[in-house]
């Protein structure tokens, strides 16, 4: 199995970092033949439009929406959920929404970067609260019948699933707690 991280913008070395902890290979995205080596991508927290800007100019807008529709396991933290969105309620004209994972969001939901926050996640099926890390984070304002939603926070969903695509609200990179990687590194 060979985990890709896209390496345009964003906290990519971080979730590299994570991977090795666990004994997982990390590749580092930035082509497409890059993204064609891998079997299952992480898209990091960052900066929503300009990782959307940057997969254009990267010639990986197209690869990548063609990777996804055929179930290409993802990881989207943060930038990734908004770019794996089906919509995005306050995005910029050009805001890339590759409906991976059928639900609204919106960007900054949780607050400016002063106002960046951590907070126990209790995902459901684990012993202990997950460390989540919410920096600018988007908020799920709504989420299809087929989103499975396997943690909230004040009722609103921050890790969930849709088929093969994962998506959390919060930072699983800037944890030492590593199990948001493993689990996604094993799942089919």
């Amino acid at each position: 199995m060979k985990v890709g991280v896209l390496a345009l913008q964003g906290a990519f070395g971080l979730h590299e970092r994570a991977f090795r902890r666990i004994g997982v290979a990390a590749l580092q995205v930035r082509t497409a033949s890059e993204l064609a080596e891998v079997d299952r991508l992480v898209i990091p927290g960052g900066e929503s439009t300009a990782m959307s800007k940057l997969l254009d100019a990267n010639g990986l807008t197209a690869p990548l929406a063609d990777r996804l529709a055929g179930g290409m396991p993802v990881l989207g933290t943060c930038a990734g959920l908004i770019l794996l969105a089906a919509e995005v309620v306050d995005g910029y004209p050009g805001q890339h929404c590759f409906g991976a994972v059928d639900m609204a969001v919106r960007r900054n939901g949780y607050g400016r970067q002063s106002e960046s926050f951590s907070a126990p996640v209790d995902v459901r099926g684990w012993e202990s609260a997950f460390p989540g890390v919410f920096i600018r984070a988007p908020v799920v304002e709504s989420a299809g019948a087929d989103v499975e939603v396997l943690a909230e926070l004040a009722g609103a969903p921050v890790l969930c699933r849709q088929g093969s695509a994962v998506v959390s609200s919060f930072h699983p990179e800037l944890s030492e707690d590593d199990r948001v990687h493993r689990w996604f590194a094993t799942q089919q």
